[in-house]
């Protein structure tokens, strides 16, 4: 790359209460080019990325924008110069409308008064060149799924008609053919001389796009390399450290006492959302719940942990009929529920890491509450926690995948029958999520059963015994675990209702990892 850089960022350090989590790290971003930015959890990106945006100031080194030095104090400084971030985590006011939190700061006025009607056609002009139009300009944007509240999130960078453009895990809660409309608009962005700094552990994502790579680890610059001139198993090695040779791992012999009995099962069960639901899960199984976006697989877990529960049906656990009316109920009758949104729903952002590993145990299971805490160590050294604090440390000054493995570390120390996962590698790199993977074996080979849930049809294929397929709030099929994508697309969009009769799974075909690595 010999054309000047339209960033350069050179040298930059940062450090957090005496701890540096940048080593004097170098950047260069060119027009039109998608320049990816990978590394595990705790490496250093996200850090990096806050610089860039304002957010931080760093203690070292230097910033060039467009050939000059500049440094930004206030992430207005950085959106005025034409510095847009899409954070992994939403930055999003839920009581006001999407187009109101678009043009947040920068509301468009007429005679010195909001235009709301003006701000609205202007947010559907730009969803319109996302390519979605169910998304209401003048909804509030607590009514809307994670999945759209990311969008917002990129609808509210592009309308900024920003020069660098950053996407922290931007496809994290998209859906596949919501992927594809990012992609179009990432290829738009490019063409008009855009230079986009893209972060994301899926590295089919970071092939198909980016014309560069610099990889991070524990906050150093380990490589930079063109994406042309590199492989997906090469960049996984420079990230850990080690080869990756298994993203899944294999079935463990089955140990618990639970292991092949129904410990999960759903009749018939159905609310405003979902209807006709009928499933069952033996101990030692993982069930998958596949579809696209909007299909029901988040409404089936949050109806199972009593969230918005069935009106309909009945659920039983362990034979006993429980139909769960709150999550305190599904608790008590031993289901927990990792969800897909940890900061919102999962944690006490100002908590320590255990006193966050003992919210559900003193809140809901007071009696045995004491017991069950002297697991948390071990579990949470089970999945890699990196805490430069401790487990003292508040979980606000965690990565986004160490804030997720508190959350799965304080409903394991429950110790549940039935685990319900929604999207429990979101945000993760490679390296936790073969940890997730390892403990969720573990589980599985202790009896607990486990429903999965995941828009990564990789991890499904390659973790699910069973996948359901659901499709518009129903049940559209079931297919064995290790199906093709193909085929669970197919009966995801309608167009295939029936799993093959004679297809079993082909142990001998490799799973996907490349695409479901970081």
């Amino acid at each position: 790359m010999t054309a000047r850089p339209l960033l350069r960022m050179r040298g930059i350090t940062k450090s957090f209460l005496g701890v540096r989590v940048l080593h004097g790290v170098d950047l260069d971003l060119h027009p039109g080019e998608v320049h990816a930015l990978v590394g595990e959890n705790g490496a250093g990106k996200s850090t990096l990325m806050k610089v860039l945006a304002g957010v931080h100031r760093p203690d070292g080194g230097t910033v060039e924008l467009a050939g000059e030095q500049v440094s930004f104090e206030h992430p207005l400084q950085a959106q005025r110069a034409g510095v847009a971030t899409v954070f992994q985590e939403f930055n999003l006011l839920p009581e006001r409308t999407v187009a109101e939190n678009v043009f947040l700061g920068r509301e468009i006025r007429r005679r010195g008064l909001v235009d709301g009607r003006a701000m609205d056609r202007a947010t559907a002009a730009l969803l319109s060149d996302l390519g979605l139009s169910g998304i209401s300009p003048a909804s509030k944007v607590r009514s809307l799924s994670v999945a759209e509240q990311q969008i917002v999130e990129i609808v509210k960078a592009l309308s900024l008609d920003a020069r660098v453009i950053s996407m922290d895990e931007p496809t994290a809660a998209l859906a596949e053919h919501e992927v594809e409309a990012l992609y179009r608009i990432v290829h738009r962005l490019c063409e008009r001389g855009v230079a986009v700094l893209y972060v994301s552990h899926r590295l089919k994502e970071i092939f198909d796009l980016s014309t560069t790579v610099t990889v991070l680890k524990d906050g150093h610059l380990a490589d930079t390399v063109a994406t042309g001139d590199t492989r997906p198993a090469d960049i996984v090695r420079t990230m850990v450290g080690r080869p990756v040779s298994s993203v899944f791992p294999q079935h463990l012999e089955p140990r618990g006492e639970h292991s092949g009995r129904v410990r999960l099962s759903v009749t018939g069960g159905g609310n405003t959302r979902l209807d006709g639901i009928g499933l069952e899960v033996r101990g030692g199984e993982i069930l998958g719940l596949a579809g696209l976006q909007g299909s029901g697989r988040t409404e089936v877990a949050h109806a199972l942990f009593g969230i918005d529960r069935f009106t309909r049906g009945d659920v039983h656990v362990d034979g006993d009929r429980v139909n769960p009316r709150s999550p305190r109920q599904a608790v008590r009758a031993g289901i927990a529920l990792v969800t897909e949104d940890r900061k919102a729903q999962g944690l006490a952002l100002h908590q320590s890491v255990l006193a966050n590993g003992r919210l559900v145990l003193d809140a809901v299971l007071p009696a045995g509450a004491r017991r069950r805490a002297r697991r948390l160590p071990g579990l949470l050294s089970s999945l890699e926690l990196v805490s430069h604090g401790g487990h003292a440390q508040e979980v606000r000054y965690l990565s986004g995948g160490n804030q997720q493995k508190v959350v799965l570390a304080k409903w394991l120390a429950t110790e549940p029958g039935v685990m319900v996962l929604d999207e429990p590698t979101r945000g993760i790199d490679v390296g936790a999520k073969q940890a997730v993977y390892r403990l969720m074996r573990e589980l599985a080979a202790d009896g607990v059963a486990i429903v999965l849930v995941s828009s990564e049809l990789p991890e499904l294929i390659g973790m699910a015994d069973r996948l359901l397929v659901l499709e518009d709030g129903r049940v559209a099929g079931e297919l064995p675990g290790g199906s093709s994508e193909e085929a669970v697309m197919a009966m995801a969009t309608g167009t295939a209702h029936e799993p093959p009769t004679d297809t079993a799974p082909d142990v001998s075909r490799p799973h996907p990892q490349e695409e479901a690595a970081p």
